[in-house]
């Protein structure tokens, strides 16, 4: 899979649009841009992610957070919808359209936060991950989900 980057101390939003044009003229139809190491409460890089997708409009924004946080994911997902409202220059904000969830194969029986994500965000869970290679990204099995929660 090609990388395309252009080093530290540069535009998230202007990296990533470049991305895309170099992805559109290869014909590749898909790019994945890795914001990771963003903080909600670090109002900077929020607002470069704000201005990120703003500018490329992306067709599917998800939040990546490990499953083993519990709650702490619950906060950190309803804190990153709302500096992405707050920081909007849209009328119509663009806010998270769906969640993977890391390490889901580590909690067990513990999927309530996992549901409470969907409840407050109206985002899906759309991947787990569990495990370290590219098999182990999957779509969630609902039904399992629903036997673990009727334990």
């Amino acid at each position: 899979i090609p990388i395309f980057e252009k080093g530290y101390e540069k535009d998230p939003a202007v990296v990533a649009k470049e991305a895309i044009q170099e992805a559109s003229r290869n014909g590749s139809d898909v790019v994945l841009v890795d914001t990771a190491g963003r903080m909600q409460d670090n109002e900077p890089l929020m607002r470069a992610l704000s201005k990120l997708i703003y500018l490329n409009n992306p067709d599917l924004v998800l939040f990546v957070g490990e499953a083993l946080v519990g709650n702490d994911a619950v906060d950190q997902l309803s804190k990153f919808n709302q500096k992405l409202a707050d920081l909007s220059t849209s009328p119509t904000p663009r806010l998270i359209d769906g969640i993977l969830l890391t390490k889901f194969d580590t909690i067990d029986d513990k999927v309530g936060a996992a549901l409470s994500m969907v409840y407050i965000s109206g985002a899906p869970v759309m991947f787990v991950g569990c495990g370290q290679s590219y098999t182990d990204l999957k779509k969630l099995n609902v039904k399992s989900i629903v036997k673990t929660l009727l334990k």
